[in-house]
């Protein structure tokens, strides 16, 4: 059993996959307690996998993105096997402090306040509060986005771009356009 806090079909709303169709499969909990954090950790309800596949399975998408609180503490191998046997395309969004099942299409590591031990991302989205963000540009990724904290330093994280483009800019459209 794995305890989700909502199954919804959206477009994506951050990072590189802005405005994509895809599945959001919103767990509940996680390791860390992030001030800015949109998840309530304590809604949900227990489902199967098969309930899990189910739901999914409802809508005109075959994409898939796990996100949470923190995705990696529920989805396993078992999971993630039978939703590739279902022709899924699997995303992840992770804080990175946990090793994720083998299979997923594309992972994004969304660095908080601890190590990541992720090898490697094939995207890495900071939210900026004003950290120092370029020790993160080791980090075996094939891009790298800046974020805005809940919208509020915007004009901060485009200066901060402008002055190192490595980074891009990623908002958070879907609070913009008020859809889900």
């Amino acid at each position: 059993m794995k305890k989700v806090n909502e199954i919804f079909y959206s477009l994506q709303g951050e990072g590189a996959w802005t405005g994509t169709p895809i599945v959001f499969v919103r767990f509940s909990g996680c390791n860390l307690a992030c001030s800015f954090c949109d998840t309530a950790h304590e809604a949900g309800q227990e489902m199967t996998d098969d309930e899990i596949i189910e739901a999914v399975s409802q809508y005109p998408c075959k994409r898939i993105c796990f996100t949470g609180g923190e995705p990696a503490l529920q989805l396993d191998q078992a999971l993630v096997n039978a939703l590739k046997a279902k022709d899924f395309i699997l995303h992840i969004e992770t804080n990175g402090t946990r090793l994720l099942p083998d299979g997923l299409d594309w992972i994004t590591v969304s660095p908080k306040y601890k190590e990541v031990v992720l090898p490697r991302a094939d995207e890495l989205k900071l939210v900026y509060e004003g950290q120092d963000p370029s020790p993160w540009l080791e980090y075996p990724a094939s891009s790298f986005f800046l974020q805005p904290c809940s919208m509020q330093n915007t004009e901060e994280v485009i200066e901060y771009i402008k002055q190192h483009p490595t980074w891009r800019l990623s908002l958070q459209t879907h609070k913009l356009l008020d859809i889900r």
